[in-house]
């Protein structure tokens, strides 16, 4: 039987990349606000031979997403796997002048989204599914208030989701990708040289192998 794997932040970056290199092993649930970006991702999931069914949705939003999970309970039971990609990457500002909005934003996708899905994922992974969370160790630093700390926040409730976890069920996992070249980081590094920055299909198999083992 197909094993299945739900992707949230699958449009692009990370998530696109970890939903090609499971797609011949497991069937892509793909969620994203950029409807053209998942018909290309689709596309790229079929051509391989894998299947894939896209939900343009706004993980914000409650009642999507647990139309989402009831609709993933109704056609398949359970979940394999649930990898959690989605970020709000607000510009960067000085601690005193984070707008109010970019914060709000923030903590809506990286924080309270984050804790509803915690919430609605897990009684479809059980005991034996899987959760991967992604790292990106930003909290401190100068000018990453808003996206250090509600990224740093996010990290804190998957920890405790882990440490709650242990004996029961499902695994939680936390990864720190290397750095790459998305669209997240060229709005904190609009000038870097992109080339030296890991190809993120590369990075894709190198967490798949690391959470796999």
């Amino acid at each position: 039987m197909t094993q299945t794997a739900l992707i949230t932040g699958a449009s692009r970056g990370l998530g696109a990349a970890l939903a090609k290199a499971l797609a011949p092993t497991h069937h892509i649930i793909a969620v994203g606000k950029t409807v053209g970006a998942l018909e290309e991702l689709d596309d790229a999931i079929q051509a391989a031979g894998g299947q894939a069914t896209l939900a343009p949705m706004d993980i914000t939003v409650d009642a999507a997403m647990q139309q989402l999970c009831r609709g993933i309970y109704d056609r398949w039971g359970t979940l394999d796997l649930w990898l959690h990609t989605a970020i709000h990457a607000a510009p960067l500002a000085p601690a005193g002048h984070i707008a109010p909005k970019d914060l709000a934003k923030s903590m809506q996708i990286n924080v309270e989204a984050t804790s509803r899905l915690i919430a609605y994922v897990s009684p479809l992974l059980g005991q034996a599914g899987k959760a991967v969370f992604f790292d990106d160790p930003r909290g401190g630093q100068q000018f990453f208030g808003a996206y250090g700390g509600t990224k740093t926040a996010q990290i804190a409730i998957a920890r405790s989701w882990q440490a709650e976890t242990v004996k029961t069920g499902p695994e939680v996992r936390i990864v720190t990708p290397d750095p790459m070249p998305t669209a997240t980081r060229a709005r904190f590094y609009p000038g870097e040289d992109r080339s030296k920055l890991a190809d993120p299909q590369d990075e894709a198999a190198r967490i798949l192998a690391e959470i796999t083992d």
